[in-house]
């Protein structure tokens, strides 16, 4: 249990502004075989969802300062970015579990893309990163 606990905290953090490296705890619990690998590869995708849910709320946080003179957008360029991004960039989700994909989960959060799409690519991102992460190494290609 602990083991499957450090792969939580990893691909939590992993997934936040935090770095943090979540594959090699992974793939050393894959490799030692004494868990179930369903059971790895949902811990590592809830981990890593959840660590992305953190950072999109921070950047659902970074957007309530848009009315501060510092901030670089009016209210009117907000407003229509966010409409831009609900209808075209919300797919960039799928590249949320490549290097600098905490990004694109920020700006889901400032863009104020609805949870339910959020979690839903985001999910399947992550979780795919994983599953081909696992069917690589059981082939031998790493």
């Amino acid at each position: 249990m602990i083991a499957l606990s450090g792969l939580f905290l990893a691909a939590l953090l992993a997934a936040t502004v935090i770095p943090a490296q979540s594959e090699l705890v992974f793939a050393g619990l894959q490799l030692a075989g004494g868990h179930p690998l369903w059971l790895i590869w949902l811990v590592a995708t809830c981990g890593n969802v959840l660590g992305s849910v953190v950072t999109y709320a921070m950047g659902r946080g970074i957007e309530r300062f848009r009315h501060h003179r510092w901030f670089p957008a009016t209210p009117e360029q907000m407003q229509r970015a966010q409409v831009w991004y609900g209808r075209w960039g919300a797919g960039s989700l799928l590249l949320s579990w490549a290097p600098g994909g905490d990004v694109l989960v920020l700006m889901a959060g400032v863009m104020r893309l609805p949870v339910l799409p959020f979690l839903m690519l985001t999910t399947l991102a992550k979780g795919g990163r994983y599953a081909a992460l696992a069917a690589a190494l059981a082939w031998g290609w790493t």
